[in-house]
């Protein structure tokens, strides 16, 4: 089985990257001889067993920010012409790869013009394709719906659509039509569980100078969604280290809020750009996750990574989190833009090491058991193997019943 996916942003500095990486990993891990990937990206660097084609597109675009895309326009500000450059860019680029890769199917991330791309070459090509829809694609459409008609078309054409989260799913077919329900999945993303909580990560107190035993983490986007000024207001009544992994458009503006309120307690340490290892060594460190979002957070692949760590978390209730953090089980959930609240729950956690373990181990459990990524893997691989079984025949019933009368109509005759 060979399988062609197609994306549109660099492989790391965002959830969906790392999940499309590690989805391509366990699937050539687990079924060896029987699968091989290929992935058409904005990417230049080298994935182990996995085929890259590797694109220049002629102007870059995000959603809603991405560190690897300094400066980059969103796409809700493509103007038309802009959009039809980048468009025949992918669908010229994507069939040379088609014609070299020769693929059995295609997956498709994201919505936007993607889907509409992946539509044209699989009808030319005659190849089944899959969407993969993360959310932040579909915030895009509430600012610029001029592709949405397009996505509508080629989501009737696939073959199956999967949502990372209940929330993300209910948010496409509200979109998109229900009539696309029966074929629209709920695969969430995966973790790696293999961690090593021996590992020494004294570095880190070292060289940042922490002056606090607990530490608080947060890792992401720096955009106006994440919401991480209430956590940086919440830090006055924290007596703890926090510390925040990322860039963005927002870090100017969170860097003054640190200033204004004179916290030293806050380190804003950028964006560690592939440095899995060091910032594997942050959520090891962490006593506490914060997620203080303000938008509907689609699923949230950080949290899950800090939960494997045996990190209890605090989020916002907001989007598809419920379907990962269980309020006072292996975290808590708290309302939107409340610093006071985020302040009392890590001020909790943090006094509490009884209830801080607990949750931890309650976190590493859930994640363990339900977003491991061999289940996840065997999950896609089914569908895929689904795609390219040739089906019986799904008519109505009562068609079939009345081509059977006709059948039996004309041998009496």
């Amino acid at each position: 089985m060979k399988v062609l996916y197609l994306y549109m942003f660099p492989l790391w500095g965002n959830g969906s990257g790392a999940w499309l990486r590690r989805l391509t990993h366990h699937l050539t891990l687990k079924y060896q001889d029987e699968f091989q990937a290929a992935i058409v990206a904005p990417e230049s660097r080298r994935l182990k067993k996995i085929k890259i084609f590797r694109l220049k597109p002629p102007i870059m675009g995000v959603f809603v920010g991405n560190p690897e895309l300094p400066g980059a326009k969103k796409y809700a500000r493509f103007s038309n012409q802009e959009f039809i450059q980048i468009f025949n860019y992918y669908l010229i680029r994507t069939s040379k790869a088609i014609e070299k890769f020769k693929p059995n199917l295609i997956h498709v991330f994201h919505t936007a013009f993607l889907p509409p791309v992946t539509r044209t070459l699989a009808n030319l090509y005659k190849i089944p394709f899959i969407i993969t829809t993360h959310g932040s694609d579909l915030h895009y459409f509430s600012e610029d719906g001029r592709w949405k008609a397009n996505v509508r078309d080629a989501s009737v054409r696939a073959k199956f659509i999967t949502a990372n989260s209940n929330f993300t799913r209910e948010w496409y077919l509200q979109m998109f039509g229900r009539d696309l329900s029966k074929k629209t999945k709920t695969i969430p993303a995966g973790v790696n569980n293999l961690v090593d909580f021996s590992r020494n990560v004294s570095w880190i107190d070292r060289k940042y100078q922490f002056k606090f035993p607990n530490m608080v983490l947060f890792t992401g986007r720096l955009t106006v969604h994440k919401g991480v000024e209430y956590l940086i207001k919440a830090a006055r009544q924290i007596k703890a280290e926090i510390v925040i992994l990322g860039d963005g458009p927002e870090r100017k503006y969170l860097e003054s809020l640190i200033q204004k309120y004179k916290l030293t307690n806050v380190h804003m340490l950028g964006y560690f750009s592939h440095k899995l290892g060091e910032i594997n060594d942050f959520y090891l460190r962490a006593d506490v996750y914060v997620a203080p979002s303000v938008w509907n957070e689609p699923l949230g692949l950080v949290i899950l990574e800090a939960m494997v760590y045996k990190t209890p978390v605090i989020v916002t209730r907001k989007g598809g989190v419920s379907t990962i953090v269980k309020d006072q089980v292996n975290g808590f959930l708290v309302r939107p833009k409340s610093s006071n609240q985020i302040a009392e729950k890590v001020n909790l956690l943090i006094e509490n090491e009884k209830l801080r373990y607990k949750m931890g181990e309650s976190a590493h459990r859930i994640v363990v058991e339900r977003f491991n990524w061999d289940k996840i893997a065997s999950k896609f691989y089914r569908l895929y193997q689904r795609m390219l079984t040739p089906q019986k025949n799904t008519a109505p019933t009562y068609i079939l019943a009345a081509i059977k009368k006709i059948k039996k109509l004309r041998k009496t005759s």
